[in-house]
């Protein structure tokens, strides 16, 4: 069964840090598209950052300098180092993966039929 369970959403001063993880199990994450999903109250999911072996890595331009995803295979984990935060970056975040994906499509929420439950990032200024 494919679980995801997100960690490390705290609330934090802008200007702060943060590092969310995504324990994955139940498929083979190494050859997944993984991504960071957001939904602050009241807007649009929004694909943060992708990552996926073949295709590399996308992020939205928003964060881009600020967010690094990355993963580790052999535990099993997705990471979102997030800098430099700022209240914008308040919502919930989500970790997706699905078994396949397309280069351009990869932060695209309809692409991803695996979800965790979220955790949420509060930034305040």
């Amino acid at each position: 069964q494919v679980q995801l369970v997100e960690s490390g959403g705290d609330s934090v001063q802008a200007g702060g840090s943060l590092r969310l993880s995504c324990a994955a199990s139940g498929f083979a994450f190494s050859g997944y598209c993984m991504a960071w999903f957001r939904q602050g109250a009241g807007k649009e999911r929004e694909g943060v950052a992708a990552i996926q072996s073949a295709y590399g890595i996308d992020y939205i331009d928003s964060v881009k300098g600020r967010f690094t995803i990355s993963k580790d295979n052999a535990k099993n984990i997705l990471y979102l180092q997030m800098n430099s935060l700022k209240p914008e970056d308040t919502a919930m975040y989500y970790c997706a993966a699905d078994p396949s994906c397309t280069l351009r499509t990869m932060r695209r929420a309809y692409e991803y039929n695996y979800w965790g439950q979220g955790t949420q990032v509060t930034v305040s200024s």
